[in-house]
């Protein structure tokens, strides 16, 4: 099982070395990708009366493909994974140039995470529809791998027409690695039939189980061999290293092929601080190579 980090962005503010530091260090510990969060824009809870979301407009989001293109120049081994990019709110064929510059600029370190989201008020700012944005999804990823692998695309699809057209340069990974955020039966669905991988909204147990089932199904009835489908787990940190290789241990033992740890919510205050986390949670990891 790969062991990443979650990139800590709403803790760690907005200085660029910061942002620099946290990923050499990262790197330099072992871990074997970063993992970071989108969010495009927040809503405003003074106008947005009885705002429930975690995240507002005071909440600090670094754009996660234009930071993978700085971190591709001062990293040389770190995956550097979406998780998730809200592909429904953006625009299929910027996504999939975007993508395919970062997958070249990094040596072909990028994984594709996508999904769905949660948050009307972004995507009425972005100007998509909210209400069809599952089957926009399914559509979009079909559009990216075929510019990923084609020089030039012809399409007729319900939400996308495309004419002789392609990306110039093409990814090195071709096509890149399309991972689903998944909590939904209707999500789990969706990444055993498109996906290479997907990120559970639950943990190892008998939720999980139901979610993988679901997976499994799909793919079989989609010509799919589920065992080529990866899994990536979280764990959070909260300051006690044999809490954390036991759930780290618990993905591992319900398969997953991946996990990454946050260290958001822990009460870290800066970005020393959460590397200082880093280094004990690498530390304790140790017990469970080989």
């Amino acid at each position: 099982m790969r062991i990443g980090v979650v990139f800590p962005q709403t803790e760690i503010g907005a200085d660029a070395g910061a942002v620099r530091a946290y990923a050499q260090q990262v790197e330099g510990l072992g871990f074997t990708h970063l993992l970071a969060y989108d969010h495009v824009v927040g809503a405003d809870p003074a106008i947005h009366t009885g705002w429930a979301g975690p995240y507002d407009l005071y909440s600090t989001f670094h754009e996660p493909l234009v930071t993978f293109g700085y971190l591709a120049a001062v990293t040389t081994s770190l995956e550097l994974v979406t998780g998730i990019v809200i592909l429904p709110q953006r625009q299929a064929v910027l996504v999939a140039k975007q993508a395919a510059e970062v997958d070249l600029l990094s040596g072909g370190r990028l994984r594709l995470g996508v999904g769905l989201g949660w948050n009307t008020v972004e995507y009425e700012a972005l100007g998509e529809d909210f209400s069809n944005r599952g089957k926009r999804c399914d559509e979009q990823v079909d559009v990216m791998r075929r510019l990923w692998t084609e020089p030039t695309v012809t399409y007729r699809g319900t939400y996308h027409q495309i004419t002789g057209a392609g990306l110039a340069p093409l990814p090195i990974q071709r096509p890149i690695p399309v991972w689903f955020g998944a909590s939904s039966r209707r999500a789990c669905r969706r990444a055993g039939r498109l996906g290479d991988g997907w990120f559970p909204m639950v943990g190892p147990g008998p939720d999980l189980e139901r979610a993988r089932q679901a997976v499994r199904d799909a793919a079989i009835e989609a010509g799919r061999d589920p065992a080529g489908i990866g899994m990536e787990g979280r764990v959070s940190w909260r300051g006690n290293p044999d809490r954390l290789v036991e759930e780290l241990r618990r993905w591992a033992d319900a398969g997953a092929s991946h996990a990454s740890i946050n260290t958001m919510g822990a009460g870290l205050a800066s970005v020393d601080d959460h590397l200082t986390a880093l280094t004990r949670a690498a530390e304790a990891a140790q017990v469970l190579d080989g």
